[in-house]
């Protein structure tokens, strides 16, 4: 063996002298190897989402965990969006390319469209840890242009990437263009504005700024950046685009959204909303009405309730003599109600609760609802109406996948039922919403049974009915409590504890978000004197609660965008309307702790 070592030289050099003497074979060679280039933009996304567009704005950049560098892409599947994360490439046509990257998670894709011939990907199942994907492509005879990418799949959490590289035949992009100038605002609405400019020579396309954050990539000279709050000032910006870069931003043109329909009937500028519990005791003690401080601008009482879960007839059983011994008569509580409003208050009626299941499956269950609720309100001269829908009151039938127009007979029902009463009682009425964050803001991820089947039909399924009452709603207060943790726009999930799971889930409201994912589908933002946060009074009252300086802290940062920790908002909300507890009884087992905080925060 030792003695064939010497053998191997003469020969590889013998070889070399036959391929050189071969004309060309060194050009090209040398030709190639001196062509070849890496033609991915921030391919190790060390400079955040510079160069990238991801879908459902499902990508965010991370410090750990990273394949090199300091930064790496996570990005999040939600609903029916695989969270694809793509740029366009400038090529040469006919050429051989080499697309390579590091990624993380479960089935992750690195993967090239447009190339003219065969487009490729590469996959795998499973990494735990970082794992290299490449593969090859060439160009066909007059393609240009290729766009790579990388994403995940349905359902099965965040991926990771880092490191992505498209190595072949370069092409010298020229210089970025110059930056646009004449950036004018056209129609302002409540959740929109228009914005056009003067076209830039050179330009392939415009990256549109909202605040300082790209928010939209456009082909032309106007766009429309939507999904805005009513009543708030917003900064735009433009750039310039094409492959050899990103132009100046031109200078800034500010607009206020309009204020939008709707309105706040009789409320204060911040209001603190309680549930009072009227028909039933627990280990908080009966409260009389009477005997709810001041403080309170708007008293729930709890809780209307069905004769049966489809029946639609509501009725309102005060709590008997034998379970709260201290409970007023029904003389001295109707006074009571009388007394409040004479002091601005509002008493409304709130119907469900954890053990009131409302399913109005039927017109006949519709019509019930309408005129049962209607002799509560009567009869005890009460300003309107509460819908504090738990458990399986609502849910989406599987083929009720638009928000915008449900079908499913419950949400339809509901819809017409609470429109009915709002029209009968006038612009006076007060109409208020206490849903679950798995109703709502679950949303942002899974709507309905979903796409493939399988999820839980109750998923977003208060959505189609905020959406089709907004003008009419006067408060929505999402309970914030005994809740699972919740994807925020941040695509980040925020569990219960502390003021960034608050500050998140209001968040989401105030900025409006796509529906299970789909940028298409986007749920609007409500106006933020249509928003009270809801909180647990005490540790007993309910899972989530948080100390008065987390309270301080979620009210400083989604007011004035100050004390925020993690989570940052999407603007500050001065006119956000306040909060809401449950409940007025547990506040008062805890010598109203809850109160004092409101008090000493709004004055």
């Amino acid at each position: 063996m030792d003695r064939a070592r010497p053998r191997t030289r003469p020969l590889l050099a013998a070889l070399t002298a036959v391929l050189l003497a071969v004309p060309g074979i060194t050009a090209l060679s040398s030709a190639a190897r001196a062509a070849d280039a890496d033609l991915a933009r921030n391919g190790g996304f060390e400079s955040g989402l510079d160069g990238w567009s991801c879908t459902a704005n499902s990508g965010t950049t991370v410090g750990s965990p990273v394949h090199a560098g300091a930064s790496a892409l996570q990005a999040t599947p939600a609903g029916s969006d695989n969270a694809q994360c793509a740029q366009t490439v400038t090529v040469k046509p006919d050429s051989q390319y080499t697309l390579s990257g590091h990624v993380r998670g479960s089935y992750v894709y690195l993967g090239a469209s447009g190339t003219g011939t065969t487009d490729v990907s590469a996959w795998t199942q499973s990494a735990p840890a970082w794992q290299q994907l490449t593969t090859t492509f060439r160009t066909g005879s007059a393609t240009t242009r290729v766009t790579i990418y990388t994403h995940g799949w349905y359902g099965t959490g965040a991926y990771y990437a880092d490191d992505i590289s498209l190595t072949g035949p370069g092409v010298d992009p020229g210089q970025p263009p110059a930056a646009p100038t004449g950036l004018r605002t056209g129609t302002v609405t409540s959740s929109g504005v228009a914005l056009s400019w003067t076209a830039v020579t050179g330009a392939t396309g415009y990256a549109v700024y909202r605040d300082g954050a790209r928010v939209q990539t456009v082909p032309g000279t106007s766009a429309t950046v939507s999904g805005l709050a009513p009543s708030t000032a917003y900064g735009f910006q433009v750039a310039a685009l094409n492959d050899a870069g990103e132009s100046a931003k031109s200078a800034t043109v500010t607009a206020t959204t309009t204020a939008g329909p709707g309105g706040t009937p009789g409320l204060p500028a911040h209001a603190l909303v309680g549930y009072l519990h009227t028909t039933f005791a627990n280990g908080s003690g009966y409260t009389r009405l009477a005997d709810v401080p001041d403080s309170w601008d708007v008293i729930d009482l709890a809780f209307g309730e069905p004769t049966s879960a489809t029946s639609g007839d509501i009725r309102f059983n005060r709590c008997p003599v034998t379970e709260c011994p201290n409970v007023e008569s029904d003389a001295d509580f109707k006074a009571a109600i009388k007394a409040k409003q004479a002091a601005g208050k509002k008493v409304l009626i709130s119907i469900g609760g954890q053990n009131g299941q409302v399913q109005l499956t039927t017109t006949a269950a519709r019509d019930a609802f309408v005129s049962s609720v209607s002799k509560i309100i009567d009869d005890y001269g009460l300003d309107g109406l509460d819908i504090d829908f738990e458990g399986h009151s609502l849910s989406l039938n599987a083929n009720d996948t638009d928000f915008r127009n449900p079908t499913t007979p419950v949400i339809v029902n509901l819809i017409s039922a609470l429109k009915t009463l709002k029209a009968g009682y006038g612009s006076g009425f007060v109409l208020s919403m206490a849903p679950e964050t798995f109703f709502v803001q679950m949303g942002y991820q899974y709507y309905g049974t979903g796409k493939w089947g399988g999820q839980d039909p109750r998923c977003g399924a208060y959505l189609p009915v905020i959406h089709a009452l907004r003008d009419d709603l006067t408060l929505l207060h999402v309970q914030d409590y005994n809740s699972g943790p919740i994807m925020g726009l941040d695509n980040q999930y925020h569990s219960m504890g502390g003021a960034d799971f608050h500050i998140a889930m209001t968040d989401m409201l105030l900025t409006g978000f796509p529906v299970a994912g789909d940028a298409n589908n986007v749920f609007p933002p409500l106006r933020p004197d249509q928003v009270a946060i809801g909180m647990p009074a005490s540790t007993a009252a309910g899972n989530g609660y948080v100390s008065p300086s987390e309270v301080t802290k979620t009210l400083d940062c989604l007011t004035k965008k100050s004390n925020c920790g993690a989570y940052a908002p999407h603007g500050s909300r001065p006119d956000l309307r306040g909060l809401m507890t449950w409940s007025v009884n547990w506040d008062r087992f805890s010598n109203w702790e809850f109160q004092k905080t409101f008090d000493a925060y709004f004055g």
